[in-house]
C-alpha cells in the first residue's frame, strides 16, 4: 500500500536503482578486483596489496610517464577549462536571448560530438604532410620549411592533446554556470552599485561568484572529473595505445592497456582505484573552495 511517507521513495527509486547498478556496484567490484589476480577468464585469485605495491614501486611506465602526464594534464585542463567556461558563460550572459542561445549551442556542441570532431577536424588540422592545415599555414608564413609529423613528435603530442581537451571541455559545467548567471537577481547589482561597487570586476568578485556557488561547485567537480577521464583524446589523435613514447599516456589509457589489451583485470582495477582517489582529492579541494558556509 502506497502511503504519503513512501511516495518520495518511489520517485527516488529509479535514480537509486540506476545509481547503484552503474556507480556503486561497479566501484565496489573494482575495489575488490584490485586485490586479485584476474584475467577475465579464470576465477580471481586474492593477492592482497600486490597490485598496489607493483603499481607504485615496479611499474616504471606508470611512475615515469602515466602519473606525471595525468597530473600535468589535469592541472592545466581542469583549472584553465574551468576559468574559460566561467568567462564564456559570463560573456554570453551579457547578450540578448537569441545570440546567447546560438553561441551557447556552438560552444557546447564539441563536447557532444567529441569522437567525430576528433577524427574529422583535429586530425585534418594536424596531418603530418603538406595537406595538413597547420603545416600549410606555417609553411605559407615561412615558419617551417618542411611538414611536421605532429602526432608522432613527442614534443607536440601533449600540447595538442591539451588544446583539444580545452576545446571540448565546455560541457554541462559550462551550461550550469550560464544558468546560474542568468538567475542572479538584477537587484543585487543595483544594491551593490549603491554600496560602492563601480566596475564589472568588482561585480563578478563580490556579487556574481558568491551568488552562484552551487553552480561554481558543480562546474569545478565536472572540470576535475572530465580532466582525469579525457584519456581517449591522445589515443584517437595518434591512432595508438600506448601513444608514441608514452608522450600523452594518461591513467585512463593505462587502465585500457592492462584491462582490455593484456587482460590483467586485477591490475587495471588497482589503477582505476588510484585514479578514483586522485579525482576524489581534487574534488575535495573544489568543494572546500565553493561550499556554502553558515
Amino acid at each position: 500500500m502506497i502511503t504519503k511517507k513512501s511516495t518520495p521513495y518511489l520517485f527516488l527509486a529509479p535514480y537509486l536503482i540506476l545509481f547503484s547498478v552503474f556507480i556503486i556496484i561497479p566501484t565496489v567490484m573494482a575495489v575488490g578486483l584490485s586485490f586479485t589476480n584476474y584475467n577475465a577468464v579464470q576465477t580471481p585469485e586474492f593477492i592482497g596489496l600486490t597490485n598496489y605495491i607493483n603499481l607504485f614501486t615496479q611499474d616504471n611506465i606508470f611512475l615515469q610517464y602515466v602519473l606525471p602526464n595525468t597530473i600535468l594534464f589535469s592541472l592545466i585542463v581542469g583549472p584553465v577549462g574551468y576559468m574559460l567556461a566561467f568567462f564564456l558563460a559570463w560573456s554570453l550572459s551579457q547578450l540578448t536571448k537569441l545570440p546567447r542561445t546560438i553561441l551557447a549551442l556552438i560552444i557546447y556542441s564539441p563536447s557532444m560530438t567529441m569522437g567525430v570532431a576528433m577524427t574529422v577536424v583535429w586530425r585534418t588540422v594536424f596531418l603530418g604532410n603538406q595537406s595538413g592545415i597547420a603545416n600549410y599555414v606555417l609553411t605559407q608564413l615561412g615558419i617551417i620549411n618542411e611538414p611536421i609529423i605532429w602526432m608522432q613528435n613527442t614534443q607536440f603530442i601533449m600540447p595538442i592533446v591539451i588544446i583539444v581537451a580545452l576545446w571540448s571541455s565546455m560541457g554541462v559545467g559550462f551550461l550550469a554556470m550560464l544558468a546560474g548567471l542568468l538567475n542572479i537577481s538584477p537587484e543585487l547589482y543595483e544594491a551593490a552599485a549603491i554600496d560602492g561597487v563601480r566596475n564589472r570586476f568588482q561585480e563578478v568578485f563580490y556579487i556574481t561568484i558568491p551568488s552562484m556557488k552551487p553552480q561554481m561547485l558543480f562546474g569545478a567537480v565536472m572540470a576535475v572529473t572530465n580532466a582525469f577521464q579525457a584519456g581517449n583524446i591522445g589515443v584517437m589523435l595518434t591512432g595508438s595505445n600506448p601513444t608514441p613514447q608514452y608522450a600523452a599516456q594518461l591513467m585512463v589509457n593505462h587502465i585500457e592497456d592492462y584491462g582490455f589489451a593484456r587482460y590483467e583485470m586485477g591490475y587495471a582495477a588497482a589503477v582505476s582505484v588510484a585514479l578514483l582517489m586522485l579525482i576524489y582529492a581534487f574534488s575535495f579541494v573544489a568543494r572546500k573552495l565553493f561550499e556554502e558556509k553558515d
